[in-house]
């Protein structure tokens, strides 16, 4: 029943098992999201860092932007040396690990941990994500729908992480049950990072005992001279790139933010003008690339910006119940749950007559746009007092909409454009979009303060208008990306 009601039984049977493999490993890296910012600008009494707003946004952009930059070597090292299969085995080990540390109270295993998520999670996400594309083959009509299933998925699990986290790390009843039991309420940050950690370790249980349902994930071996210097090609380019991004926080070196624009575009013009078709869907790449970028340095301003609007300044109550700030956290991947399947039908019902995959980009930067226009009023309210939660319930639900429009096609067209043999490595790229979007969510959100609410009006519309004149950009170039892309749809 649950395999016909997901629609799995139109889709290759390897499908189900990389579904919950990931829905798991979702649960464990949104349930510390929905924590991280929350816990480092706690006050030490209440048992956070009780550190200042940019300080936390500046750690939270260089973490986020690490995950997902180290999707690269991850993907490198799948694709050269380990096989996909077993990359994803022991980075989801590395990342549980990580987990467990986080629930150690203490600031030195607090690193440590982030330390191990973001390299755990360079190996599992290009593999997993490589895993699903390769269940299909480059021309069928069903990988749009199939990968927006894997993306319900990933929100399943992230649906239910901050209930669980954001239950445990803030609410009065847990902390009232943990002091009448001995334990210190202001450690129960801590208990909701061990729940994460519990989450992981389910999804390398879920991957071992199913493994054998998937095909392919070995990798080909590659003469050893020539992968050496390719890794290490590949480890020194992405030390460099994080070197410099951290770098770029500190007074006099901010000009090297520059370099989200001026790499990507460097790409898309070298590859552009090349005559190999290959060549040319890499430019492809790196202008959806640009597009992706933009759109996650607004959406990921959820774990900053937003998450501390919904902390401080909105009533988190309904209709008498209160609720710990954390749990908004769940509305947008429980739209993703309610909507996917009717995006995935469409896109199948549409079939040949869908829009294409830069089209698709440019409505989801539309939707995004919507979503921080509405914040406008919001904060405007905010300066009388506490806003609504409908208002942060509306911001989700376009911001939603907008991602399903660009995720999963994203991850989709990725595995259908990438060169035979690299499909994890230009994932890691493809994540690379991701990573610097992260990074500039953390820049982003650093100038958020509720302190000043007069000017979060601005705050908010600034970014809509910026994701407004992308939108009109990419929009204009559908048919120039298309070509590059080798196809007219």
């Amino acid at each position: 029943m649950a395999r016909d009601w997901l629609g799995f039984k139109d889709h290759p049977r390897g499908l189900s098992t990389l579904f919950m493999t990931e829905l798991w490993e979702r649960f464990s890296y949104y349930g510390m999201r929905a924590l991280l910012v929350l816990y480092m600008t706690a006050p030490a009494i209440e048992g956070g860092l009780a550190l200042a707003t940019p300080e936390a946004a500046r750690i939270y952009g260089n973490y986020t932007m690490a995950v997902y930059l180290l999707a690269i070597p991850g993907g490198f090292v799948a694709d050269a040396f380990l096989g996909t299969r077993r990359a994803v085995m022991i980075g989801g080990v590395m990342i549980a690990c990580g987990h467990f540390a986080l629930a150690v109270p203490s600031v030195a295993m607090f690193f440590l941990g982030l330390v191990l998520i973001a390299l755990g999670t360079g190996l599992f996400k290009p593999s997993i994500s490589a895993l699903v594309g390769a269940l299909y083959a480059r021309d069928d009509e069903r990988r749009d729908a199939g990968f927006s299933i894997f993306y319900m998925g990933i929100n399943i699990g992230a649906f239910i992480a901050p209930l669980v986290t954001g239950f445990l790390a803030q609410s009065v009843w847990f902390k009232a049950w943990l002091a009448a039991r001995g334990f210190d309420p202001a450690l129960s940050w801590h208990w909701g990072f061990g729940a994460a950690g519990v989450g992981m370790v389910l999804a390398v249980a879920s991957f071992a005992r199913r493994n054998g349902e998937i095909g392919g994930g070995q990798s080909q071996p590659r003469p050893l001279d020539q992968a050496a210097w390719h890794a290490a090609l590949v480890l020194v380019g992405t030390a460099a790139l994080l070197v410099l991004l951290v770098l770029s926080d500190r007074e006099g070196f901010t000009w090297l933010r520059g370099i989200f624009v001026i790499v990507p575009a460097a790409a898309i013009a070298w590859f552009a003008r090349s005559v190999q078709a290959d060549a040319r869907r890499i430019a492809a790449v790196f202008v959806l690339f640009l597009a992706s970028m933009l759109f996650w340095a607004i959406f990921e301003q959820a774990g900053v910006s937003i998450a501390l609007f919904a902390d401080q300044l909105t009533r988190n109550e309904v209709a008498g119940f209160a609720f710990p700030s954390a749990w908004y956290q769940a509305l947008n991947p429980l739209f993703v749950i309610v909507l996917a399947p009717f995006i995935a039908a469409l896109w199948i019902r549409l079939g040949a007559r869908q829009p294409s995959a830069p089209a698709k980009f440019a409505l989801g930067l539309a939707f995004l746009c919507a979503s921080f226009l509405l914040m406008v009023p919001a904060a405007q309210l905010a300066v009388a007092g506490k806003v609504s939660p409908w208002w942060l319930v509306g911001l989700f639900l376009l911001q939603t909409i907008g991602e399903l429009c660009l995720s999963p096609v994203g991850l989709s067209t990725m595995t259908r454009i990438a060169p035979a043999g690299w499909s994890a490595l230009v994932l890691g790229i493809w994540f690379l979009a991701a990573s610097w979007g992260s990074k500039l969510a953390g820049v982003l959100g650093a100038r958020f303060s509720a302190d000043a609410v007069g000017g979060l009006a601005w705050f908010f519309l600034e970014q809509a208008l910026l994701v407004a004149a992308a939108t009109l950009v990419l929009a204009a170039l559908v048919p120039w990306v298309k070509r590059l892309m080798g196809t007219t749809a």
